[in-house]
C-alpha cells in the first residue's frame, strides 16, 4: 500500500479517534486519547519514510490530533481543562519511559527472541521521548493560550463568541505546530541526521502539520455540534459550562 494512501487513512483515524472517544465518553475520552496518542507517536517518530516526495518521520498525524483534543477541550470546557489534557498526556509519557526502560534491568532467558528488537526500538525512545515532551509541552502550552486570546480578540471585535472558530483553531494550532516541529526535530535528530536531513524532516514536518491544522477543522465543529445537542438534552447552557 502506497505510504501517502497510509498516511491519509491514519489522520482519518486519528481525528476521527478524537471524535468517537469524546462521543462515547466526554472528555474523559479526550484524556484517554491524548495519552494513546502521545504515546503511540513517540514510538512511531522513530521510523523515517518518504511520502508525496518528502522525507518525514511517522507519528504527525497522531501528534496533530493531540491538538485537535486541545483545541475542542478549550471551545467547550475552557482553558482550564484543556491545560489539565496537557499534564496528563506529559504524565503518561514519563510514566511509559520509566516503564519500558525498566525492562532493561531483567536479564533474559536462554530462549527469549525479543530483547534485541526491543532494545533497538525502546533504548532509543528517551531521547526522542524527551525531545517530544518538550517541544510538546512547550507548542501545546501556547497552543491553549493561543487558542483563547484569538477567541477572547474575535468576541471583542465582533460581539459574538460563536463565530470564528476557524478563526481560533487554525491561527493556535498553524502557530504552535510550527513551534513543536522546531523544537523536536533540533533536539531528537541533531547527531543523528546530517543537518540537511534535519532541515529537510522539519520542513516536511510542517508542511503535514499545516495540511492536517487545515484539515482538522470539520471535527472541531462536528465536536462542537455534539457537545452542544448534548448540552441542550442535560438542559445545561455550553457557554455556562466553560
Amino acid at each position: 500500500m502506497p505510504n501517502e494512501l497510509v498516511l491519509v487513512l491514519s489522520l482519518v483515524i486519528s481525528f476521527g479517534g478524537v471524535l468517537v472517544f469524546f462521543r462515547l465518553f466526554g472528555k474523559a475520552g479526550i484524556f484517554a486519547w491524548t495519552s494513546l496518542a502521545t504515546i503511540t507517536a513517540n514510538i512511531e517518530v522513530l521510523m523515517l519514510i518518504r511520502a508525496f516526495g518528502m522525507d518525514q518521520t511517522l507519528g504527525n498525524t497522531l501528534f496533530a490530533a493531540t491538538f485537535v483534543s486541545t483545541d475542542i477541550l478549550s471551545e467547550c470546557y475552557g482553558k482550564k481543562t484543556a491545560s489539565r489534557a496537557v499534564w496528563i498526556g506529559v504524565a503518561t509519557n514519563v510514566a511509559f519511559l520509566a516503564l519500558s526502560q525498566s525492562w532493561f534491568l531483567y536479564t533474559p532467558g536462554a530462549e527469549d527472541f525479543a530483547r534485541p528488537a526491543v532494545e533497538t526500538i525502546f533504548k532509543n525512545t528517551p531521547r526522542v521521548m524527551l525531545a517530544s515532551l518538550l517541544g510538546y509541552v512547550i507548542s501545546e502550552r501556547y497552543d491553549v493560550w493561543a487558542y483563547h486570546a484569538l477567541w477572547d480578540f474575535t468576541t471583542k471585535k465582533f460581539g459574538d463568541s460563536k463565530k470564528f472558530l476557524w478563526v481560533r483553531n487554525n491561527g493556535s494550532t498553524l502557530s504552535s505546530q510550527f513551534i513543536n516541529v522546531v523544537i523536536f526535530s533540533c533536539l531528537a535528530f541533531w547527531g543523528i541526521y546530517t543537518p540537511k536531513m534535519i532541515l529537510s524532516v522539519t520542513i516536511s514536518g510542517y508542511v503535514i502539520y499545516i495540511v492536517t491544522s487545515l484539515l482538522d477543522t470539520p471535527f472541531i465543529y462536528l465536536a462542537r455540534y455534539l457537545f452542544n445537542n448534548k448540552m441542550k438534552k442535560d438542559g445545561v447552557s455550553a457557554i455556562d459550562n466553560i
